[in-house]
C-alpha cells in the first residue's frame, strides 16, 4: 500500500523503474496549456475506478503539443519518417485505486497513421489521425493540427522564455509516470520513466482551438498557464491491467 505522505508528494522523478520498456520515444518542442476546470465537471468525465487529482480544489485540462522523436521498439534503431510526427493530447490528472497519480486521455493526435492504429491496438488509447506540423526558430514554436475526419483543430504559437525551477504546482501539471486505459473492458496501465523536465517559462501568442470541444470536454475559459520544455527521453513500459 502507498502511504498518505507518499500519496501527496509530487516528485519529478519515477516511482517506479521501467526495467523493459515496450517502447522508447523523445518528447521535444513540448508545450503545456493548463486550465482550472471545476472538479465536479472533469470527475463525471473519467471512469468511476479512477479518482479525479485536484490542485487548489480544482480540475486542469491540459493541451499538450509537441514533436516525437526516436520512436522504437527495444533492441532495433529509429526508422526514418515513421520515428518522428507531432502529436497533441487533452488531459487531465488522475489517481488509480492504489493511490498512483497519473493522465487520463480524453484525446490524443499524432500525424502518423500507422501510430495511431499502433497505440490503439497496444494501449487503448483514443488516438486520432491529424494534419500536423510543429514550426520553430530560436525563440517561437508554432503547431497546427487538423484531424482528417470529425472535427477538431488547433493553431497555437508560444515564446519562449526563461528556465524554470519547478514548484508544487509545476510538478503536479507535469511530473506523471503512469498513463491510465481501459483495454478490454478492464482499467488498465503503463509505466512511464524520465528525467526531471528542463521547464521553461513561455508567453502565449496564439490560441486557436476547438480539439478540447470536440474531445468530450467542454471549452476553457481563461488564459492557461503555459510552459515549454525544449527536449526530454522516455521509456514507457508494457500496458498491464490493475487487479
Amino acid at each position: 500500500m502507498v502511504s498518505a505522505a507518499a500519496m501527496n508528494e509530487i516528485s519529478e522523478y519515477p516511482p517506479h523503474p521501467v526495467k523493459r520498456p515496450l517502447m522508447f520515444q523523445n518528447w521535444e518542442r513540448l508545450t503545456f496549456l493548463h486550465w482550472r476546470y471545476p472538479a465536479d465537471v472533469i470527475r463525471a468525465l473519467v471512469p468511476s475506478k479512477l479518482e479525479l487529482d485536484t490542485f487548489e480544489g480544482a480540475a486542469w485540462i491540459g493541451l499538450t503539443p509537441f514533436l516525437l522523436t526516436g520512436l522504437r521498439p527495444p533492441f532495433l534503431p529509429a526508422l526514418p519518417w515513421i520515428s518522428h510526427f507531432p502529436e497533441m493530447n487533452v488531459r487531465t490528472y488522475v489517481r488509480g485505486p492504489d493511490g498512483e497519480r497519473g493522465i487520463w486521455f480524453f484525446s490524443l493526435e499524432a500525424d502518423r497513421l500507422a501510430a495511431v492504429a499502433g497505440a490503439r491496438l497496444s494501449y487503448g488509447l483514443p488516438y486520432r489521425w491529424a494534419n500536423m506540423r510543429v514550426r520553430c526558430d530560436a525563440t517561437q514554436v508554432e503547431y497546427t493540427s487538423r484531424r482528417h475526419t470529425g472535427r477538431g483543430q488547433a493553431h497555437i504559437v508560444i515564446r519562449r522564455g526563461s528556465p524554470l525551477k519547478a514548484g508544487e504546482r509545476e510538478r503536479f501539471l507535469t511530473a506523471r509516470f503512469r498513463l491510465y486505459t481501459i483495454l478490454a473492458g478492464r482499467l488498465g496501465f503503463a509505466q512511464i520513466a524520465h528525467e526531471p523536465w528542463p521547464l521553461e517559462s513561455a508567453a502565449l501568442l496564439k490560441l486557436d482551438q476547438d480539439v478540447i470541444e470536440h474531445s468530450n470536454v467542454p471549452g476553457p475559459s481563461g488564459e492557461p498557464l503555459v510552459y515549454f520544455s525544449p527536449t526530454l527521453s522516455v521509456r514507457i513500459g508494457r500496458p498491464k491491467f490493475l487487479r
